[in-house]
């Protein structure tokens, strides 16, 4: 008899360890979509900025015509990511950043553009985004962290496949980003 309590004891032990585990990956997962969320409203708000920012830039640097293109074409493909796959977003937004650079080279190299107040209106906004981009990317990087150590982390580790653990990619820097933007005319 008290063999068999202190195996129904044990077993209990362990199912609630087990749940206890489950609901930590819930809310990690839950958190980091959450975090992701913030990112995604800021990012909706860049991707509806720069078709004007483009149309702007037009205007003065009409000859540079493969730059802009290339910031609607990495605005585009920014948006045809399904929203669920983070990771994918996260690489489609670094090579968003690095043509949205571009643009703000050419600014340098046209003073006239640099005058307009159109321009430096969306210029400020996009900064605003940004900043906010920038406090909602530590934030979701924080909340990664949190998950992925936790199902990286015994006891949890033992368990993680079982309980559909997700791993999460960090939203970091792409190290070509990290390099000043190079315009040059020909």
């Amino acid at each position: 008899m008290v063999t068999l309590l202190i195996i129904i004891g044990i077993v209990l032990l362990v199912g609630v360890i087990l749940v206890g585990i489950f609901n930590r990956f819930v809310k990690n997962k839950n958190t980091v979509k959450d975090a992701w969320s913030n990112i995604d409203v800021a990012l909706k708000r860049r991707y509806d900025l720069i078709p004007n920012l483009v149309e702007t830039v037009k205007g003065y640097a009409s000859h540079e015509k493969d730059t802009l293109e290339a910031v609607i074409q990495a605005r585009n493909a920014a948006m045809a990511v399904p929203s669920d796959d983070i990771n994918k977003q996260i690489q489609a937004e670094n090579q968003l950043q690095k043509t949205l650079r571009s643009i703000f080279a050419l600014s340098e190299a046209y003073p006239d553009l640099k005058a307009n107040t159109n321009f430096l209106q969306l210029q400020d906004k996009l900064n605003e985004i940004e900043e906010n981009l920038e406090r909602s990317r530590r934030y979701y990087n924080g909340t990664v962290r949190e998950n992925n150590t936790y199902g990286e982390s015994f006891p949890a580790v033992l368990v993680a496949g079982m309980f559909n653990y997700q791993h999460f990619d960090y939203f970091e820097a792409e190290p070509d980003s990290r390099e000043n933007v190079k315009v040059s005319f020909d």
